[in-house]
């Protein structure tokens, strides 16, 4: 199992969150996320698919935020190249970088390793920075 797939639907005019598009794999996630939006969350609509190949049209978001996604997924590169593929502007990523007992962690990155894996899937510009265990990096097409 993947934690959710989240793709930030950004209006390009405004810097305020307009939409937002979540993405899983597993039906009982999409589920709970439908019924958040059902509670009250209408700016939110649960897709079930796979950031590895989602479906989308290109350039349909201006940001894709993938969080403590990529040390899940069968070919992070092949999910690297979706999600520029799918923002016009920039992705976000987190991922652990320390090991740890999370039987389902099939991955760890470094900074190295990361930056390798978004410029090889066509990004200009990549930024790693470190927080206790974890990389975040902001990925510009």
């Amino acid at each position: 199992p993947r934690p959710a797939q989240q793709v930030r639907v950004r209006d390009g005019r405004r810097d305020d969150l307009r939409r937002q598009v979540a993405l899983d794999l597993l039906p009982h996630r999409v589920a709970d996320l439908a019924a958040v939006a059902r509670g009250g969350v209408a700016r939110l609509r649960a897709v079930r698919t796979d950031i590895e190949r989602a479906g989308l049209a290109s350039d349909v978001v201006d940001v894709v935020t993938l969080l403590e996604v990529l040390e899940h997924v069968r070919d992070p590169a092949a999910a690297a190249a979706e999600a520029l593929r799918l923002a016009r502007r920039a992705v976000v990523v987190t991922v652990p970088s320390v090991p740890d007992d999370n039987p389902e962690h099939v991955r760890l990155f470094d900074k190295a390793s990361l930056t390798a894996l978004f410029v090889g899937a066509g990004a200009r510009r990549v930024a790693v920075d470190g927080v206790r265990g974890h990389l975040v990096a902001v990925i510009h097409r």
